[in-house]
């Protein structure tokens, strides 16, 4: 039986995801462990992950046919949402505005958004959605156990919790938009899902590698 996209999304999902507790800052956060210059250095990282990423989706979109590029044209617009958020969170953990702009990112964090950058020049849209599907499910989850431990241990309120929570928070749509554009391109045979395999492994290493870097 050929395989629907709905059964290749969720058996790759399943396939790349990570075990949560070998991530050695999420849980800190959760128990309240983290020291507080650990979440300024967190915020820190994505003020330069979350632009990049939102560029790097619109060129996606630019290179994509119709289904894919309404996926990641959504992606685009959660990343600007998502900058807006991230301001409160860094606000909360004590970074200000010099802090921001004297901050040398670590380049163990910075190679995920880079690795994203190579895909949208390189790699073939769809492929890119399977991978990406793959590695934000892994992502919101951490996000939903980091905004139990803000709320929990830290004292931080909606407004410094809205990046996480946003992310953390069911994406129905988004979901959708990523199950039409695997299937399109799964009823015209451009989409390779040993190639994408490796490309959502990829992103998940790096993701790792984002996470180990910041601790």
């Amino acid at each position: 039986m050929t395989a629907t996209a709905g059964d290749l999304l969720q058996t790759t999902v399943r396939a790349l995801a990570p075990d949560p507790e070998t991530n050695p800052v999420v849980p800190l956060v959760e128990r309240g462990e983290a020291p507080v210059r650990l979440l300024a250095r967190l915020a820190l990282e994505q003020q330069w992950v979350i632009p990049a990423d939102r560029r790097s989706f619109d060129h996606l979109a630019q290179r994509a046919e119709p289904a894919a590029a309404a996926f990641f044209t959504t992606l685009a617009t959660g990343e600007e949402l998502a900058a807006a958020h991230l301001e409160a969170f860094a606000r909360a953990g004590g970074v200000t505005e010099d802090t921001s702009r004297g901050y040398v990112p670590l380049a163990g964090c910075q190679a995920y958004p880079a690795y994203v950058s190579w895909l949208a020049l390189n790699a073939a849209p769809a492929d890119v959605v399977l991978a990406l599907t793959a590695n934000f499910s892994a992502w919101g989850g951490y996000c939903a156990r980091i905004a139990t431990g803000l709320r929990t241990h830290y004292g931080f309120g909606d407004e410094a919790c809205a990046f996480f929570d946003f992310f953390a928070a069911p994406a129905p749509d988004l979901d959708e938009q990523a199950t039409a554009a695997v299937q399109t391109a799964l009823d015209t045979g451009t989409l390779d899902p040993d190639r994408a395999h490796t490309y959502g492994s990829l992103l998940q290493a790096y993701e790792g590698m984002f996470w180990e870097t910041l601790r």
